[in-house]
């Protein structure tokens, strides 16, 4: 509690004697924050170091290391936060710590669809000095963010029977249509726990207890029943948009490994773990990094190993450009055909390349590596300049401004190889990128391709993290609906949709929508109903 003047000492030393105690107080304080932001700093150079090397097959072990950090800074951070608050000056009237806080604090962005509500704290109609009837002279709003907890609702679906006089006709409304069929579970509340599943990374028994909290005791039994159907329900949009990526011209491609429980092996031999690694494989459309004009989708598949059978069937009726690693599943698709066709181009990562240097680099300082890495650097930098514009004025400043770049660096890499031992790291790093020159530097001739395979790298980072607290999929068929699940939430959340609205307003329409007609529930022409219907509201 603030003290006022009226719970000081009136005693001049006594005063001066917690004046000094307070001094002390600030002092250790100050210290002690000092120590924390020094540490806050030394984690978030760590994170941005590993955030710029996360490309290559050690990617994985990043993401957990920088999740590791991140937690720890959060700790670091929400402690510095406390002492700072201790040592602020307390402000004597409201509008003065109002701007405090503006001043030492971010302020939250709010979307403008946020429900708000206006708390008005009259004075009355009299003056409370002399009776006077009080006239409105302007007015002093300040803005509070509220969480307004969840809740389960229980809606009562009546249906009166009503019967004529005249006839005797008995006339009842029809049964609404439900989300899974004879389910209690709404359409809101079997979007809620698919994202949650899929989306927020929150297995179903954690869901359990929270509902639990909330009033609701749903076994665990009947979440995984929600959860299958609603995945069933909407799994005919995510063909679709499977449909609609393969459609593309260019596609962003990658993979990630995914324990699978295997009941098989358990069954041969009881020692076995009963599990095997999966594959889940993501291909994205994207084309706003050169203006373009189609909805950005991503599309999502489940293999049971990692053979490279799996993205030649994804990708049989694709034509045209594929970034990817350099795996070799894919090679069989850049392969021209007898008659000298090639249906598949070859776009590679530049990102992954960069990765090769880096390593050498953070692990013996060579001025070599750094140099490439320099090099490279150049390029992103032009990138980051002509990211947004037209594919035809992206091909013409590479043209001008990479081409130069990347060819000086072809000769650099020429010149240094047969100067390093073969056997060294340094050496392995050239070789990569010169067996895949064509494919690195197909960026330069074609606006549209990317420098890199930052869209699927990021497409697939969810699988990551998710898989790290549901640990494994039951089986194949689970693989298989978290890549239809994922394929929905992710291609909603490409397109600025909140996936849980998306999800829990198309469960409700999507068995009474005619079949024919499904591509108006696809997550762009969605959106564009949605506002439709709110300005029409």
């Amino acid at each position: 509690m603030m003290e006022t003047q009226d719970d000081l000492p009136d005693d001049v030393a006594a005063l001066k004697a917690i004046v000094l105690a307070q001094r002390e107080v600030n002092a250790r304080l100050t210290a002690q924050v000092a120590v924390w932001e020094s540490l806050v700093d030394t984690l978030k150079t760590r994170i941005e170091r590993l955030r710029k090397q996360k490309f290559g097959r050690s990617s994985e072990k990043i993401e957990r290391e920088i999740d590791q950090l991140q937690l720890a800074l959060e700790d670091l951070e929400v402690s510095v936060a406390v002492s700072k608050e201790r040592t602020e000056t307390k402000a004597s009237s409201a509008t003065s710590r109002e701007k405090i806080e503006q001043r030492h604090r971010g302020a939250p962005r709010i979307s403008p669809q946020a429900p708000r509500e206006r708390i008005v704290y009259d004075p009355g109609e009299r003056c409370p000095k002399c009776g006077g009837e009080l006239r409105l002279i302007g007015e002093d709003v300040a803005e509070i963010v509220e969480y307004v907890k969840a809740q389960l609702k229980v809606l009562e679906l009546t249906r009166p029977k009503k019967s004529c006089r005249v006839c005797g006709t008995v006339v009842q409304v029809p049964a609404p249509t439900r989300a899974i069929d004879r389910s209690v579970a709404g359409p809101g509340l079997i979007a809620h726990i698919l994202v949650s599943k899929f989306d927020d990374h929150l297995p179903l028994y954690r869901q359990g207890e929270i509902f639990a909290r909330l009033g609701g005791d749903i076994p665990r039994s009947t979440l995984i029943d929600w959860c299958g159907g609603g995945i069933e329900t909407v799994r005919p949009l995510a063909e679709l948009i499977k449909t609609y990526v393969m459609q593309a011209d260019r596609l962003h491609g990658d993979d990630t490994p995914i324990q699978v429980l295997d009941h098989g092996r358990r069954k041969l031999d009881p020692a076995l773990r009963g599990a095997k690694e999966g594959r889940i494989w993501v291909y994205v459309r994207d084309d706003r990094p050169f203006a373009g004009t189609s909805p950005t989708a991503a599309a999502y598949w489940f293999s049971p190993d990692h053979q490279g059978e799996h993205p030649q069937r994804h990708l049989k009726d694709f034509r045209g450009i594929l970034q990817a690693d350099a795996f070799g599943g894919f090679r069989k698709l850049y392969e021209p055909d007898a008659q000298g066709n090639v249906r598949i181009r070859e776009a590679a990562c530049w990102a992954h390349w960069r990765r090769d240097f880096h390593d050498v680099w953070k692990a013996t300082d060579s001025p070599l590596a750094k140099e490439a890495l320099d090099q490279i650097g150049q390029l992103y930098d032009i990138e980051r300049e002509i990211s947004g514009t037209p594919a035809e004025n992206r091909r013409a400043v590479r043209q001008q401004k990479s081409r130069p770049i990347a060819e000086d660096f072809r000769a650099w890499c020429d010149g240094t190889l047969p100067q390093v031992s073969g056997k060294l790291d340094l050496a392995k790093a050239i070789r990569y990128g010169l067996r895949r020159w064509p494919a690195l530097t197909l960026f330069l001739e074609d606006g549209r391709v990317a420098i890199d395979n930052n869209p699927a790298e990021r497409a697939i980072r969810s699988i990551s993290i998710g898989r790290k607290n549901y640990l494994f999929a039951g089986s194949d068929a689970g693989g298989e609906n978290l890549a239809d699940i994922m394929t929905i939430i992710e291609t909603a959340k490409l397109n600025g949709i909140e996936p849980e609205a998306y999800l829990a307003d198309v469960l409700a329409r999507i068995n009474d929508h005619k079949i024919n007609r499904l591509d108006e529930l696809l997550p762009w022409n969605w959106k564009t109903l949605t506002t439709e219907r709110l300005n029409a509201a």
